[in-house]
């Protein structure tokens, strides 16, 4: 590079091959490393293949984890405003059942009792049908008794033991209430992904689920008579019932007035 003026050099540059390769060379990798940090500290990753999908998942999760805070909140929140009925006494007292305690347990303890006639029915037809009901083992030694009815309604849809159906399907009617089977105690009440609950009555040998119930009225731990009011259905779901004793599927129809 030459002054206008004095003709007289002011700079020169001289380029080699090698001087060319290395600069070119380094330009790259300039060049690269400013692209990565770019890529990692900036929202432009989300374009490139595979953030996407991170992304997608990370939504589920975060909108999942939304969704349980909103039930734990709407739990508290019911628990709160039956604290604060109970309060106010603004509850009030149970229309479906009339029966008092003492009257509903006597009404069990009737239907557990049999006439000797239908004992001696009982005798004599295991005695002319033994050959038969040896084939059905699992249901023909089982100590059986008369339950109380676990709700009022209409049956929809009866077990299937066969095709591994236990359920018997209950229409009910609105703030129809879900009645204990027997004097047991509540030994799970958990809530089900439909916003529905599941309460399992343990008595003695047998156990009795009842699935889709709108609201607990006996908290786990909770020791119950007969016909005590379980929990309460919203006429949008049906009772699915279950009852088993000592680990084999009971027909409850068998044991239980309808």
């Amino acid at each position: 590079m030459l002054d206008d003026v004095t003709l007289r050099e002011v700079f020169h540059l001289r380029v080699s091959t090698l001087g060319a390769i290395s600069v070119l060379t380094l330009s790259i990798l300039v060049l690269i490393v400013l692209l990565s940090l770019l890529i990692v500290y900036t929202p432009i990753r989300n374009v490139l293949p595979g953030y996407s999908e991170s992304i997608r998942q990370q939504l589920i999760q975060e909108s999942a984890r939304i969704d349980s805070m909103q039930t734990s909140l709407t739990v508290q929140r019911q628990y709160l405003d039956v604290i604060k009925q109970l309060t106010a006494g603004d509850i009030q007292s149970d229309s479906v059942q009339s029966l008092d305690s003492l009257e509903r347990v006597e009404r069990a303890q009737i239907l557990e009792q049999r006439s000797p006639v239908t004992d001696a029915f009982i005798a004599q037809y295991e005695q002319e049908e033994k050959d038969r009901l040896a084939l059905f083992g699992n249901t023909s030694n089982r100590n059986v008794r008369q339950l109380y009815r676990p709700v009022r309604g209409a049956i929809m849809h009866a077990a299937r033991p066969d095709l591994h159906e236990y359920g018997t399907t209950i229409r009910t009617a609105k703030n129809e209430n879900v009645l204990a089977v027997a004097r047991g105690t509540v030994v799970s009440a958990e809530r089900r992904t439909d916003n529905t609950f599941t309460v399992v009555l343990q008595s003695g040998s047998y156990t009795a689920i009842y699935s889709h119930v709108a609201k607990v009225l006996k908290p786990q731990g909770s020791t119950v008579e007969a016909g005590d009011a379980l929990a309460m259905m919203d006429g949008e779901h049906d009772l699915v019932f279950e009852l088993w004793n000592a680990g084999q599927f009971v027909n409850f129809q068998e044991v239980i007035v309808w």
